[in-house]
């Protein structure tokens, strides 16, 4: 296993030096996207994880280094966590049965890690796998008979805003961190929920990633703001599309702050790589 590298543009530069290292329009530079394949490549991960918090562009650099594997004569598949969410009518079920922002997909507790567990293994395994899919728009999973079939793979870049992070102790779980607990979970209900899955059900999960890289933002303040850049450009590509307002957007990543700023604190030294990011998303 490789070591944990903290890498500046200084050290991206000296890698591949006849690219600076800053974002562009279409995603992140080739050098970074090199370095992270590369990264991938010596440390023979066949499941390599791509964290950042909402807006980082992990999707982004996750197809990039796929479409270089690609390049290169690897075969690949591209997964996010969000693939997993469980459908409407699971998440439903968990609202009524134990607190109602349950029902809102995203927290900690509204994945199906059993079958992440098994499309995992069987990519690793070099097995025909359907890799499944989640519709946002219709805030459900798409049918299994629509799932794209993939045939044995060299690598699988495996995508998602906390990977790897941990629970919190229960101590911290008291005070709300923000007005969304202070009015929605006054008894703590949710985010218990939301900790006991972190600590007993996701590291069966965690446990397939073989390496893990960490785009780490200068703080949680920025995530509203490329949340909000997200909202924006979907908007453009889908004008059918009903958007959210800027208010709705400050509530939706208020459902994330919690466990945002615990990956925050704790990703930079468990993360096998850590790149930091301005507020332009540039190598800093």
């Amino acid at each position: 296993m490789s070591p944990r590298l903290h890498l500046s543009a200084e050290h991206l530069s000296a890698i591949h030096p006849s690219v600076e290292s800053s974002p562009t329009a279409a995603g992140f530079d080739a050098a970074l996207v090199a370095a992270v394949l590369d990264d991938a490549l010596a440390a023979d991960a066949r499941i390599y994880a791509i964290c950042g918090l909402q807006g980082s562009g992990k999707s982004t650099l996750a197809r990039q280094v796929a479409a270089l594997a690609r390049h290169r004569g690897l075969s690949t598949a591209v997964l996010s966590i969000d693939d997993f969410y469980l459908g409407r009518g699971e998440r439903q079920r968990l609202g009524r049965t134990v607190h109602p922002l349950l029902a809102t997909r995203g927290s900690p507790g509204t994945h199906d890690l059993a079958l992440g567990c098994d499309v995992l293994d069987r990519l690793r395994a070099g097995e025909p796998t359907r890799l499944p899919r989640f519709d946002k728009l219709r805030d459900t999973r798409v049918s299994p008979s629509r799932w794209r079939r993939v045939g044995a793979v060299d690598l699988t870049v495996f995508e998602g805003w906390f990977l790897k992070t941990p629970a919190q102790d229960e101590d911290a779980l008291r005070i709300p961190i923000n007005a969304l607990e202070r009015e929605h979970d006054r008894d703590g209900v949710w985010r218990a929920y939301c900790n006991r899955a972190l600590a007993h059900n996701y590291p069966a999960l965690w446990s397939r990633l073989d390496r893990l890289l960490f785009l780490q933002p200068p703080g949680f303040g920025i995530v509203a703001d490329w949340r909000w850049q997200q909202e924006q450009a979907m908007q453009a590509k889908r004008p059918q599309r009903q958007a959210m307002t800027r208010e709705q957007v400050e509530r939706f990543v208020s459902l994330f702050e919690r466990v945002s700023r615990q990956a925050l604190a704790e990703l930079p030294a468990i993360a096998d790589w850590t790149v930091k990011l301005d507020e332009g998303r540039r190598v800093v």
